[in-house]
């Protein structure tokens, strides 16, 4: 298992930010990694709301689902992710700062099957990817704030 932790800083109001990142649907709008997303339900957004992913790996674009499995607003959302080979437990916290909003993100990846093992050379390549998402969730936070 591989597990990432980024955390930034944004002007964006606690609500806003939690909103627009637990909404996993716009994920492709802040994470380069993910080249597509759809939401699977129409009900209101929380627990048991379910969204999939095209996630880029070893280029081409792998098919992932995740679902909310912790909805705790405007604090902390889980959400747990699967897909071909792969596994992954997403926790995003969210506090409020005299800036705006600091944002906490875990998340813990598990690759299974034949993929298991390229696990120990992988640590590079998904410290690379996090780098990426951070700075993606910090430009699309900002814009959002400059925006609002």
């Amino acid at each position: 298992m591989t597990t990432l932790h980024e955390r930034i800083e944004t002007p964006l109001a606690l609500q806003d930010t939690f909103d627009f990142i637990a909404d996993f649907s716009n994920s492709a709008r802040w994470d380069p990694g993910v080249a597509t997303a759809t939401r699977l339900d129409d009900r209101p957004l929380g627990m048991g709301s379910r969204f999939d992913l095209g996630v880029r790996m070893a280029g081409r674009v792998s098919q992932m689902e995740y679902v909310i499995t912790t909805w705790q607003p405007p604090q902390r959302v889980v959400l747990t992710g699967s897909g071909s080979g792969v596994a992954a437990i997403d926790d995003i916290r969210f506090e409020a700062s005299e800036a705006g909003t600091v944002v906490d993100y875990i998340a813990d990846i598990r690759l299974r099957g034949a993929l298991r093992l390229v696990a120990p050379l992988a640590g590079g390549a998904f410290a690379r990817i996090a780098r990426d998402a951070r700075d993606g969730m910090q430009r699309a936070l900002d814009e959002r704030a400059k925006a609002g």
